[in-house]
C-alpha cells in the first residue's frame, strides 16, 4: 500500500473539488492531505470524509501569496518528513506551474494531466490525452519515489462512496525560502462563476454568435442551470469573448459532465480542448459541422431561435 499525500489547492479558503476526485480513487491506500494558507472546517471534514487521514496546513514567511518557488520549497519540506511515494494534486494553473519544479528539486517524473489512473500493489498506471486528444497513451513510472502526478479535473468525477478516516488536522511551519520572482497582486476577475476548469455544465458560443452582446442569451441559459459560459478560438479571434473564456488547444482544457456547443463548427483545435466531456451537445445549423461527431445530441437549427427554447424548458423542469 502506497503513502500518497494529495495537495489540495483552495480557493477562499473552500478546497477545489479536484482534491476530492484524487481522494475517492485512491481508496485503500494510506493518504494525507496537504494545502498552503487557511481552509475552513467544512472542507476539513469533506477531506476526511473521502479518505484523508491526516490534514497538513502549512503556513510560514513568504507564503501569502502564490509562488512557484515558495510553494515548491515549502511542500518539499513536508515530503521529505513524511517519505511519500506519490504526490498528487489537480491539473489547474497552480498544479500545472509548480508541480513540475517539485518534482525536478527530487529529480523525479511528474505524469500530468492525466484523466485516469490506477495502482497494481504501489505501482502506479495512468492514462492521459495525447495529440491534442486524438489518442491515450498509458504513463508510469521507473524513477526514484516519490513520483509526481496531476489529474484533470472533473475527469475522476465525484466519488460515490464514502471511505472515512481520521482526517486529524495539524498546522505545519515551512518557509518559502530564497523566492526570485513574486508575484506582487491578485487581481480577482469579475464574474463569480466556476472557472471552466472547474465547471460541471458549460455552455459555449462560437463564430456563429455573431458579436459580444449576444452571448447574453448564453449567459441567460447557464445562469438556469448553473453553468458556466465558454467560447471557441473563433469567438475570440472575432472579439466576441476574452481569452479566459476560450476552450481548445491554445485556451482551456475543459471536462465537464455537460457540455453545450452553441454555433461551434468543432475544429480540432476545439475539440482538443473538450472532447472528454461527459456527453456533448451541439446546435449548429450546418448538418456537416464536425462538431456533430463528436456530439452525444445534435440539434440542427438556428442558437438564436434554439437556445432561448432550451432555456424555458430547462426552467420548467428545474422549477
Amino acid at each position: 500500500m502506497a503513502n500518497i499525500l494529495v495537495f489540495a489547492e483552495t480557493n477562499n479558503e473552500k478546497v477545489k473539488p479536484v482534491a476530492y476526485e484524487i481522494l475517492g480513487k485512491l481508496n485503500g491506500h494510506s493518504v494525507d492531505v496537504a494545502c498552503i494558507g487557511n481552509m475552513d472546517s467544512d472542507s476539513s471534514a469533506m477531506l476526511a470524509k473521502h479518505g484523508a487521514e491526516n490534514i497538513h496546513k502549512i503556513s510560514g514567511s513568504g507564503l501569502e501569496k502564490y509562488s512557484p518557488e515558495g510553494y515548491s520549497n515549502s511542500l518539499k519540506s513536508l515530503i521529505d518528513s513524511k517519505s511519500y511515494d506519490y504526490v498528487f494534486t489537480g491539473a489547474t494553473s497552480m498544479g500545472k506551474d509548480f508541480f513540475p519544479r517539485l518534482a525536478g528539486a527530487f529529480n523525479s517524473g511528474c505524469a500530468s494531466d492525466v484523466v485516469n489512473f490506477v495502482f497494481e500493489g504501489d505501482d502506479f498506471s495512468g492514462t492521459k490525452p495525447m495529440f491534442a486528444g486524438k489518442a491515450l497513451t498509458k504513463v508510469s513510472f521507473s524513477d526514484a519515489k516519490p513520483r509526481f502526478v496531476t489529474i484533470r479535473p472533473n475527469a475522476l468525477g465525484m466519488p460515490d462512496n464514502e471511505n472515512a478516516k481520521g482526517g486529524a488536522v495539524a498546522d505545519a511551519n515551512a518557509e518559502a525560502g530564497n523566492i526570485r520572482a513574486a508575484i506582487k497582486e491578485i487581481i480577482k476577475g469579475a464574474s463569480e462563476k466556476v472557472d471552466l476548469t472547474e465547471a460541471n455544465i458549460i455552455v459555449s458560443g462560437g463564430r456563429a454568435m455573431k458579436n459580444a452582446e449576444n452571448f447574453k442569451i448564453l449567459d441567460e441559459l447557464a445562469d438556469v442551470i448553473g453553468a458556466t459560459v465558454g467560447a471557441s478560438r473563433a469567438a475570440v479571434d472575432s472579439g466576441y469573448a476574452p481569452h479566459s473564456m476560450q476552450v481548445g488547444q491554445t485556451g482551456k482544457t475543459v471536462a465537464p459532465s455537460l457540455y453545450i456547443a452553441c454555433g461551434i463548427s468543432g475544429a480540432i483545435q476545439h475539440l482538443a480542448g473538450m472532447r472528454t466531456s461527459k456527453v456533448i451537445v451541439a446546435i449548429n445549423t450546418d448538418p456537416d459541422a464536425p462538431i456533430f461527431t463528436k456530439a452525444d445530441y445534435g440539434i440542427v437549427g438556428d442558437l438564436f431561435k434554439v437556445v432561448p427554447i432550451l432555456k424555458e424548458e430547462f426552467k420548467a423542469l428545474l422549477s
